[in-house]
């Protein structure tokens, strides 16, 4: 029988026990990367080199300066990082669905763990790629509105006689903990990767195999 059959003994276990946990892991990644950068419009990795430092034909310290934006943006990975979140969150769904619904087609098939297995392991890589990019990104961000970075997109502040310096930060504290939940994303998906393993052929094979060796005979010396 291949129909859907409601048990919710797979979440009690670590196998889909560790999904949930990844599913709402995945939601708080989406949710301090996309919703902080979109509440901080001035500061937003998406589109830094995109705001304004200095506004055409302003004045500062009695000088005529022109349009001047910030230096840097992390883009690429904040976006590669949420399109990841939005992945395992997708992926954890579809696998606690087929848990809960199809436990007895999951483990009477060959393939059904051996997918779970690759994508399982693809999700922990991706998890480890784009939370190293995405931390790099943000490191971008605070250089790009440090005073380091003022000094690199503004001319005037390399002018002699002229200091500038930064003294209003924007708040990061939500984008710092995202790349905390990227990582810890990494981890549960790799723990989780051991027990779709076990679910797998390839663990039953070894075991078996194992077994049949501790109960072979062991020949009489002659």
């Amino acid at each position: 029988m291949t129909g859907l059959r409601l048990n919710l003994t797979a979440v009690r276990e670590p196998l889909g026990f560790i999904k949930v946990i990844e599913w709402l892991t995945a939601i708080f990644a989406f949710g301090s990367c996309a919703f902080s950068s979109a509440a901080v419009p001035h500061y937003c990795p998406h589109r830094l080199n995109r705001v304004l430092l200095v506004e055409r034909n302003g004045t500062l310290c009695n000088r005529s300066v022109g349009e001047t934006h910030l230096i840097g943006s992390g883009v690429s990975s904040a976006e590669f990082f949420v399109a990841t979140a939005i992945l395992a969150f997708l992926y954890s769904m579809v696998a606690l669905f087929a848990y809960t619904g199809y436990m007895h087609v999951y483990r009477d098939s060959a393939y059904g763990p051996m997918l779970d297995f690759a994508g399982t392991m693809i999700l922990a890589v991706l998890w480890l790629a784009i939370s190293s990019a995405w931390a790099k990104g943000l490191q971008n961000v605070k250089l790009g509105t440090s005073t380091v970075g003022i000094r690199t997109s503004l001319a005037l502040c390399r002018e002699e006689g002229l200091t500038c310096e930064v003294t209003q930060f924007a708040n990061m504290r939500t984008l710092n903990v995202s790349v905390v939940f990227g990582y810890l994303n990494m981890l549960l998906w790799a723990c989780n990767a051991w027990f779709v393993y076990k679910e797998t052929v390839w663990h039953s094979q070894k075991y078996a195999g194992q077994e049949r060796a501790g109960r072979e005979p062991v020949p009489t010396p002659i």
